[in-house]
């Protein structure tokens, strides 16, 4: 009992002893009288303070501690943040995140380091975060789905480092290629299945498609897969037409796809009548409707609405309303598939281009593409001018892909606008193969830069071998020279051609180009252009009174103008274009002449995949002095500019000798029609039914023997089939022609092919 009552003394002592040494502890609700902060290593202790909710002297309050830690986290430069009481203050202890020391990728293969740098938020130097790699570990599967690999497996791996570094590793399993085996449509009635894969840009896996990626499964194209079907039954007259479900099934073992558009075709629709309304009483309504492109009881086509529109807002815009709205109303009578439009014409809000933000050009710069825009930032906006920017941008042909959107800009009256390109190659290798009786085996060999770097340059250098041909030609062109609308260039050329076999005959010509262009309207350009050269004959043969030696000096003066109304300057189907020139030699030197071309070419679609195009050209030369027209000068047809006759196997001829004198008159004309093929697109192949006629003569030269110089202005025409692929290698055209009416002595030939291909 004695001991017992020792031991509870003992214990009341020491509670009273640990009560008189111990601190004050910290209350919630009493001011806090210190913050202390342990485990920083690079942040400063000041940095912790300024994220925390609480400070020194404020009361001390659980939800605002809590809400101190929470900020700590969001900071993400912690990886763990814990808040103690201890006496009358708080002690923040934190872990902090590591700092990356560098990234790195292994087992990629398709695609290189950069591209996975780029498109990833984890940086060297940059603070460490499992979120952050999360994300970038979904930014690259999302990369390598849109490359067709949805079997991609990305594994991060982390290596510590000393002073709290790491080296970030993403351990990568490709996969393979997620392709689609087959694309079925379900409700097509008007259009099989075969026709409708023609109008997408999703493609069957198959072996020949080797070169391109279409064939790999990616939703973004299948979703604009969905509008180009939407775009291509609109403009065959199902007005109601509307792609209902779109289903895509992964087989087992995850390579491939199948996949299934379901649509609703509708009922094909005609024109109805079709008018003009508007409140602006400054606008003749009459007028206007004389711009509608189609008529009634044609069938319906949304393409001829936006044709429409274009045509209204430029008309409207001339007369001064360059913000007016315009929208197409369409009614529809179901009952007699008839759909009417009414184009309503109001005043639009003032909208202002804020921005024009220009992507994807790694090479080209942007003042090359800026310069090609029909609007500038601070510009009212207009829609058509909008269209042809694009147009002309596409035109350049320094891209693959050129697509224009709007989006809002920073006010309502304010739009911005994105140009999104996709460079190719603009640089062109070419090289020619034929065979003649006259010339044996020939080639020429062409190098050129249409976008020298970058810049919008064009530089062309031309080489031409053959037994009888040697031609030497190199050119450059400044598009924009000091940044103005005007195009300066020079070129330097030597030809030397040697007929001795045939006659004795050889000629050269060393010359020195400049040329100046500039528009004169919105479609038209006028160049002018100074020649200098040396021409030179040599006659050996025995007959040499027919072209008689000469060396003579040239200074040629010229002009040449030209107007483009074609809807596509690199795949025309519609529109025009005209072009005239001519030039002058001066009397000052050896040679005088006047010369004149003229070329007129016309383009329309008969029906889908069926182009119509027309060509006329026309040359006329003389002396204005009186004098003959030297031989360098005249105009020599055949090969690619006539085909089914040689080079220079059309028009007058030495009969003795098979010499091709050239003539001082011409006039040559095409008809041709494109010709679908039912391939697939991307196979790039085309073809062109032809029929090439005209007329060549009128020399200068005379000979001494009777009958020797055949000169008959006669009709000649050729029929044929051209066939172009852009292959793998390069471009590569076939020609099969046939004359239907020739001259006993003109040069025939039956098939000609070139080959090249692009950097």
């Amino acid at each position: 009992m004695l001991n017992h009552s020792k031991s509870l003394s003992a214990l009341l002592v020491l509670c009273l002893l640990a009560v008189l040494i111990s601190p004050a502890l910290a209350k919630i609700g009493e001011p806090v009288s210190f913050i202390r902060v342990e485990g920083t290593q690079r942040v400063e202790d000041e940095t912790v303070l300024a994220y925390m909710n609480i400070r020194v002297d404020q009361i001390d309050d659980a939800a605002l501690v809590d809400q101190s830690v929470k900020t700590l986290f969001s900071s993400s430069l912690f990886s763990d943040v814990t808040i103690r009481r201890e006496g009358l203050g708080l002690v923040v202890t934190v872990i902090e995140n590591p700092i990356v020391n560098r990234v790195d990728f292994e087992g990629n293969s398709t695609i290189q380091d950069e591209a996975l740098a780029t498109e990833g938020t984890l940086k060297s130097r940059q603070i460490y975060t499992r979120a952050r790699v999360q994300d970038d570990v979904e930014r690259f599967i999302e990369l390598y789905r849109r490359g067709g690999r949805f079997a991609v497996r990305i594994e991060p791996k982390v290596i510590q480092k000393p002073q709290n570094r790491i080296d970030l590793i993403f351990e990568i399993d490709e996969g393979p290629t997620t392709s689609v085996r087959s694309i079925n449509f379900l409700g097509n009635k008007a259009f099989d299945d075969d026709r409708l894969r023609q109008e997408i840009f999703t493609t069957e896996a198959r072996w020949w498609r080797f070169v391109t990626s279409n064939d790999n499964y990616d939703p973004d194209r299948i979703a604009y897969d969905r509008e180009l079907l939407r775009r291509f039954y609109l403009s065959k007259g199902y007005a109601d037409f509307q792609v209902v479900s779109t289903n895509a099934e992964l087989t087992r073992d995850g390579k491939e796809f199948f996949v299934t558009f379901k649509v609703d075709e509708g009922a094909q629709y005609n024109f109805g009548a079709s008018s003009v309304s508007t409140s602006l009483d400054e606008l003749k309504i009459i007028e206007l409707e004389e711009l509608i492109t189609h008529e009634e009881g044609e069938r319906y086509d949304s393409r001829a609405l936006d044709k429409t529109v274009d045509a209204l807002t430029k008309a409207i815009g001339e007369q001064g309303f360059a913000f007016a709205d315009i929208r197409p109303r369409v009614n529809r009578d179901r009952k007699n598939n008839i759909v009417g439009v009414v184009y309503a014409v109001e005043e639009g809000p003032r909208v202002y281009v804020e921005r024009i933000n220009i992507n994807g050009n790694d090479r080209t710069y942007d003042e090359v593409i800026r310069r090609e825009m029909r609007l500038s930032e601070g510009d009212a906006f207009n829609r058509v001018l909008l269209s042809r920017s694009e147009r002309d941008v596409r035109g350049l042909n320094y891209f693959s892909n050129v697509e224009v959107t709007e989006t809002p800009g920073s006010a309502d009256d304010k739009t911005i606008i994105d140009i999104n390109v996709r460079e190719q190659p603009t640089g062109e290798l070419s090289f020619g193969v034929g065979y003649s009786s006259a010339e044996d085996l020939s080639t020429q060999f062409s190098i050129a830069e249409r976008n020298f770097r970058g810049r919008g340059q064009i530089l062309r250098l031309q080489l031409g071998l053959s037994s009888e041909v040697q031609s030497y030609n190199f050119a450059f062109t400044e598009p924009y020279f000091y940044n103005r609308d005007v195009s300066a260039g020079f070129r330097v050329y030597k030809t030397d051609r040697s007929y001795d076999n045939q006659a004795g005959l050889e000629t050269a010509e060393t010359g020195l180009g400049v040329n100046l262009g500039f528009p004169l309207s919105e479609d038209g350009r006028l160049s002018l252009f100074a020649n200098f050269s040396e021409d030179e004959l040599i006659n050996n043969s025995a007959n040499s009174s027919v072209n008689p030696s000469y060396t003579n000096q040239k200074l040629e003066l010229g002009y040449y103008y030209g107007i483009d109304m074609r809807d596509d300057y690199v795949d025309p189907t519609a529109g025009w274009s005209f072009s005239f020139g001519q030039d002058i030699a001066g009397p000052a030197m050896d040679v005088t002449y006047l010369r004149t071309r003229l070329r007129a070419d016309y383009y329309h679609e008969l029906a889908e995949g069926y182009v119509f195009h027309a060509r006329a050209k026309l040359g006329i030369i003389n002396d204005y002095r009186g004098g003959a027209v030297n031989y360098n000068d005249r105009f020599f047809e055949g090969g690619s500019s006539f085909r089914g006759f040689d080079r220079s196997g059309v028009g007058p001829r030495q009969i003795s000798t098979g010499y091709a004198l050239g003539a001082n008159r011409y006039i040559v004309g095409t008809t041709e029609v494109s010709l679908p093929l039912g391939l697939p697109k991307e196979l790039g192949m085309k073809a062109n039914a032809f029929i090439d006629f005209g007329v060549l003569g009128d020399t200068d030269t005379y000979s001494a023997v009777a009958g020797d110089i055949q000169d008959d202005f006669a009709f000649r025409a050729t029929y044929g089939l051209s066939v172009s692929w852009k292959s793998p290698f390069g471009p590569v055209r076939f020609d099969f022609a046939d004359a239907i009416k020739e001259e006993f002595y003109d040069e025939t030939r039956s098939f000609r092919f070139t080959i090249g291909t692009n950097f």
